[in-house]
């Protein structure tokens, strides 16, 4: 008895640490090379591709006046921030094929 006890306890400490360990998701960036697909400038989004699916993201109000400057169909390496039941949003851009002034936005200014 006193043994079944104590691996009662155990299993309920550990489901315990599991549960507080989960905890809320943190955002987790992630980085994307994709061609890009479409540039909404009105809506403040890009179109691109990864893995097979075609999704848009989300630019910051600091990024909205340089995506005149993306040319369709450049590559563009982004990184993302992972925003669960939300649109990523994104973080900085490198132009990796295509003509622009705005090469590299790092979240803030555009070189």
């Amino acid at each position: 008895m006193k043994r079944r006890s104590i691996h009662c306890c155990g299993l309920l400490c550990a489901v315990f640490a599991c549960l507080l360990s989960a905890g809320p998701a943190a955002a987790e960036d992630k980085s994307i090379y994709s061609p890009i697909i479409f540039v909404d400038k009105e809506k403040g989004f890009i179109v691109v591709s990864s893995s097979g699916a075609v999704f848009g993201v989300e630019v910051s109000e600091a990024a909205k006046p340089h995506l005149d400057k993306l040319p369709a169909s450049g590559m563009i390496d982004v990184v993302v921030e992972l925003r669960p039941g939300n649109a990523p949003l994104l973080k900085t851009w490198k132009l990796a094929a295509g003509e622009s002034s705005c090469k590299i936005f790092d979240g803030k200014t555009c070189r």
